[in-house]
């Protein structure tokens, strides 16, 4: 029986990755800290894990998650407060398949992509 995901992306640097996560999002760091070369953070029942890619050139890196929610409007609206910036192309809008979504990126080029179902 499967019980979980929890996605793993590229990180360059993990002082930026947690601060990003953790000080803007509202994420926890877990796990262990013993790891320079891994983070963990955690939202409610939302997982992520990263490993150190010092070498990736965030323009050619195309990771993306797709993370599901019952409150857009509450958790944009955090963002906005916060002063992320929301994607160019991302903003929070109904989308044809049903979905009313929103999207970030991270400091590594990482895709979130925020949606509920409508």
């Amino acid at each position: 029986m499967l019980r979980s995901v929890h996605p793993k992306l590229p990180m360059r640097s993990k002082l930026k990755t947690r601060d990003f996560y953790v000080g803007l999002l509202g994420f926890q760091e877990t796990g262990s800290d013993s790891f320079a070369e891994y983070l963990m953070v955690q939202k409610d029942n939302v997982e992520i894990h990263f490993f150190e890619f010092k070498d990736l050139v965030p323009s050619e890196n195309y990771g993306q998650i797709y993370i599901r929610t019952e409150v857009i409007d509450d958790v944009y609206e955090s963002f906005i407060k916060n002063k992320v910036a929301i994607h160019p192309n991302g903003d929070l809008q109904i989308k044809p398949w049903g979905q009313k979504e929103f999207s970030v990126l991270d400091p590594d080029n990482n895709l979130l992509t925020f949606g509920q179902s409508i």
